[in-house]
């Protein structure tokens, strides 16, 4: 059984000390300090989100279903799976359960009585909504922290991060708008550009 609370009994250690941050010869060493700082920023982007979603026996499985389905009103159940990259017996789990609750609610397509297409309830917005504001404070007190211009800079920094071939399928959701944002300069095709 793994744990996730710290163990006393192992020794702790001095900074650097002991660490695989020296690199074989004539390899560059990993951005340690990177892939560190995404681990620690995703736990704590997490965690307040967490504590309100424990007192609904709800998980983060249920936080991503709720929020891209508040975003998404009408979104198809094969489309959220393609987002949430889950397999359909895992989202049937947590969609039965926000159904079940109140949260979601499924309709039939217009056209395809077959399809099942997803909204919040008026009580799932609700909830979605103050998670996201819960994530935003976060967001919103490290971008004060940035000199002009950062946060379109960290947009264009996660954007890439994305898997270059799904990119244009996040563009799509993210909107025209947001899509500049995160493209950049380099992004965007200039006119005035000289050949």
């Amino acid at each position: 059984m793994t744990s996730t609370s710290f163990d006393p009994s192992v020794p702790s250690r001095k900074p650097g000390a002991g660490r695989a941050d020296t690199p074989p010869p004539g390899e560059a060493a990993p951005p340690y300090d990177l892939i560190e700082l995404l681990f620690f920023a995703y736990r704590d982007f997490t965690a307040d989100p967490d504590t309100v979603l424990a007192d609904f026996d709800f998980g983060r499985a249920h936080h991503r279903v709720l929020h891209f389905v508040d975003r998404n009103p009408g979104i198809r159940v094969t489309d959220l799976l393609a987002i949430l990259r889950i397999t359909k017996q895992s989202l049937g789990r947590v969609l039965k359960q926000l159904v079940d609750e109140g949260y979601i609610d499924q309709r039939p397509g217009p056209q395809d009585r077959r399809q099942r297409l997803l909204h919040t309830t008026e009580k799932g917005e609700v909830l979605a909504r103050k998670l996201a504001a819960m994530q935003a404070l976060r967001i919103d007190d490290a971008v004060a922290a940035l000199p002009e211009g950062g946060a379109d800079v960290v947009r264009r920094f996660l954007y890439q991060m994305i898997d270059a071939d799904l990119r244009p399928d996040v563009g799509r959701m993210l909107g025209a708008t947001a899509l500049l944002r995160v493209q950049g300069p380099a992004g965007r095709r200039s006119d005035n550009s000289e050949t």
